[in-house]
C-alpha cells in the first residue's frame, strides 16, 4: 500500500505538555512525537531514526538491540521499509532526508513495536518516554475516531440534503407543469388602440 498522506493528519493534532528527557535534560514537546508517527503500509509507525531519537540512542545502538532480541519483534511490531517506502518516507518528511544516503533500509516501529524497544533498551530514558510515545498512539487513534463521527454524520447530512434536492426539483417541475397546462389569460390593453 506504501506510504500514506494522511500521516499529516498527526502533524495538525497539537499535543499538550512536555517530555523531559532526564539523561539530557533536554525537552521534547509530545506534540513533536505525534508529529512523527505516520502511516506505512496502512499502519501508524515511527521509524527507527525517530525512535532512537527519542530514546536517547543511536539508531544504530537501537537497531543492534533488536536484531538480538528478533523473537520479540513480529511483524506486527516492526517491519523493514523497502527502498520505494524509503524513498516516500525521505521524499514526505523532510527531519529524515539524512536516510536519503545510507544504504541500509529503515525500521518502522508500531505501537507495540516502540514500547519493546524501549524493554530491550532498559535504559531510564527509553521507558520514560515509551510512557509518552504510547500516549501519542493512543492520541491519534481518538483524533482519528472522531474523524470517523464526523464523516459519518456529514455522510447523513449529504443524503438528506440529496433527499431534499429530489423534492425540490419534484416541487418544481410540478409548478412549470401547472404553469404550462392551464392558458394564460390574454391581457386587454388599456387605452385606445387601432384593430
Amino acid at each position: 500500500m506504501g506510504v500514506g498522506r494522511s500521516w499529516y493528519a498527526a502533524a495538525s493534532l497539537g499535543g499538550k505538555g512536555a517530555l523531559i528527557m532526564p539523561s539530557k535534560k533536554a525537552i521534547i514537546p509530545v506534540s513533536h512525537i505525534e508529529r512523527r508517527i505516520i502511516v506505512v503500509r496502512g499502519r501508524r509507525v515511527i521509524i527507527d531514526a525517530d525512535l532512537a531519537q527519542f530514546y536517547g540512542v543511536s539508531t544504530k545502538r537501537l537497531n543492534e538491540q533488536v536484531k538480538r532480541n528478533k523473537g520479540r519483534f513480529p511483524e506486527d511490531f516492526m517491519f523493514q521499509l523497502n527502498l520505494r517506502e524509503k524513498s516516500e518516507v525521505v521524499a514526505n518528511c523532510d527531519h529524515l532526508s539524512g536516510l536519503k544516503f545510507s544504504k541500509s533500509l529503515p525500521y518502522a516501529f508500531t505501537e507495540h513495536g516502540a514500547i519493546m524497544a524501549a524493554s530491550v533498551l532498559n535504559t531510564p530514558s527509553a521507558i520514560e518516554v515509551s510512557v509518552f510515545i504510547v500516549r501519542a498512539f493512543v492520541r491519534l487513534r481518538e483524533v482519528i475516531f472522531e474523524h470517523k463521527d464526523l464523516a459519518q454524520h456529514l455522510a447523513v447530512l449529504e443524503r438528506r440534503l440529496a433527499n431534499h434536492d429530489q423534492q425540490i426539483l419534484s416541487l418544481v417541475k410540478a409548478i412549470k407543469q401547472l404553469i404550462g397546462t392551464e392558458s394564460v389569460p390574454k391581457t386587454r390593453r388599456i387605452g385606445f388602440h387601432k384593430e
